[in-house]
């Protein structure tokens, strides 16, 4: 995955890309302490509830008994948002990778590969299980049968699939288990392969969705003699061949 390490949200980082606005910019780290609610009351829901939280905390010191260890915010200095991390983990909100769908890609596709986007970093197998059904799907747009990714790997060759991506679609194919079916989850995938899996996906939608899609609008802006000369050309050439 391209992905720019330096702005990895990590814990030993006091600036990185911002989880909520996308910015490269300072994170500032608090510690968190906690208050028990008593006598069974609930947790109030509070508009602007970042911003409230913090000063909340500076005017009721005799309430801050347990410090949370373990457990920090980060505030960004361009948006203002939160990010919770456990650990050194994030677990607020949602982290994605930086890795953005391909935009000719059908958008039910689309809408499955975001889905893997939001899941990977906790559940590297759920998101490798979209991304397989993602392939099979893309194999079937294509022309593909969508139930056999090794027919299917066949069948895009023979369309001018280029050979280095079929030869890495192979390997994700045999390094997980041939006999999952699509969508289902493969206890072999791990978060390397779900990333070569987004890789893939965009790849094959590059070769053999866009640049055919690009070359047919810079085809089809030609004057309109000239379309009908080509034609008349590959006519001719076509009644030659049969005729030999």
């Amino acid at each position: 995955m391209n992905q720019d390490s330096k702005g990895i949200p990590s814990t030993s980082k006091t600036a990185f890309n911002c989880p909520h606005c996308g910015a490269y910019t300072t994170q500032q780290w608090s510690s968190l302490y906690a208050k028990k609610y008593i006598n069974g009351r609930r947790v109030p829901v509070v508009s602007n509830a970042n911003r409230k939280l913090v000063s909340a905390l500076g005017c009721d010191v005799e309430h801050l008994n347990l410090h949370m260890q373990n457990l920090s915010v980060a505030e960004c200095f361009n948006c203002h948002g939160i990010s919770v991390w456990v650990q050194n983990q994030i677990v607020h909100p949602p982290s994605k990778v930086d890795i953005q769908p391909n935009q000719d890609l059908p958008p039910y596709i689309i809408n499955l590969f975001e889905e893997a986007r939001e899941i990977v970093d906790a559940s590297p197998k759920g998101a490798a299980a979209l991304l397989r059904l993602s392939i099979q799907y893309l194999c079937a747009e294509l022309g593909g049968t969508g139930k056999n990714i090794d027919k299917d790997i066949a069948s895009l060759v023979s369309k001018g699939l280029n050979p280095m991506i079929q030869q890495a679609l192979d390997v994700v194919r045999v390094i997980g288990n041939e006999a999952v079916h699509p969508g289902e989850i493969d206890l072999n995938d791990n978060q390397d392969i779900a990333l070569q899996l987004f890789s893939l996906i965009n790849l094959i939608a590059e070769q053999m969705i866009t640049h055919p899609k690009h070359v047919e609008a810079i085809y089809s802006s030609l004057p309109e003699g000239k379309l009908r000369g080509i034609e008349q050309r590959n006519k001719k050439a076509t009644e030659s061949n049969g005729g030999t």
